[in-house]
């Protein structure tokens, strides 16, 4: 299986790069970026067994779930890709899940390996905060990660999100011992100002 998917719907992140619905549409592509990132994602998230991973048919079945998650409000469910002729090759994921009746929402997201550290995270988390802030009418987003997560927690930090506490032991591993999660968390206000500030300055 390959990463590289056409898309009937992007959302631009520049010339380079862009936001494609997380859909049974592409779920052979995604299953792929998956099986590609496994090894590293169990490391960080314990929703990925290594001793056990993702087949395609439960790939499949979890995107319909997201993709109904989706209709009723409760999640936004999308992949990073970046041009591969007149398609997409996928290198990563953002979601948003949402709380309607709270008006919060917990947004996640990682990169394959090979793309780190060219700014697609912070691009394609800044679109889903404009959207979670904006048409959705959130609140409040929470991030939660790992403590020895380095390159998530700079990410939280560069968009303006604030170190609310520690959440002990809070992470349970299929195989390993528990984990501690650093929470941050930002304000639709919050990200209005800091939106408004990087406006005025360009």
């Amino acid at each position: 299986m390959s990463t590289v998917t056409p898309a009937m719907f992007t959302c631009p992140l520049g010339d380079d790069a862009a936001l494609i619905p997380r859909t049974v549409a592409i779920a052979e592509a995604h299953q792929a970026l998956l099986m590609a990132n496994y090894e590293r994602l169990a490391h960080w998230d314990p929703g990925f067994d290594a001793d056990n991973p993702t087949t395609l048919d439960e790939t499949r079945s979890r995107l319909e779930q997201q993709g109904q998650a989706w209709l009723e409000g409760t999640q936004l469910p999308l992949d990073i890709a970046v041009p591969a002729g007149r398609d997409w090759r996928l290198v990563g994921t953002v979601s948003l899940r949402i709380d309607p009746a709270m008006r919060t929402g917990e947004i996640g997201y990682w990169i394959d390996a090979a793309f780190e550290g060219r700014g697609l995270v912070t691009r394609a988390v800044t679109a889903v905060l404009d959207q979670a802030f904006g048409p959705i009418g959130l609140d409040r987003v929470e991030l939660r990660t790992g403590t020895d997560n380095a390159r998530s927690r700079s990410v939280a930090r560069r968009l303006g999100f604030t170190e609310e506490g520690l959440l002990r032991e809070a992470v349970a591993f299929p195989n390993g011992p528990r984990d501690d999660d650093v929470v941050y968390g930002l304000l639709a206000r919050e990200w209005l100002n800091l939106m408004c500030s990087a406006a005025a300055v360009t």
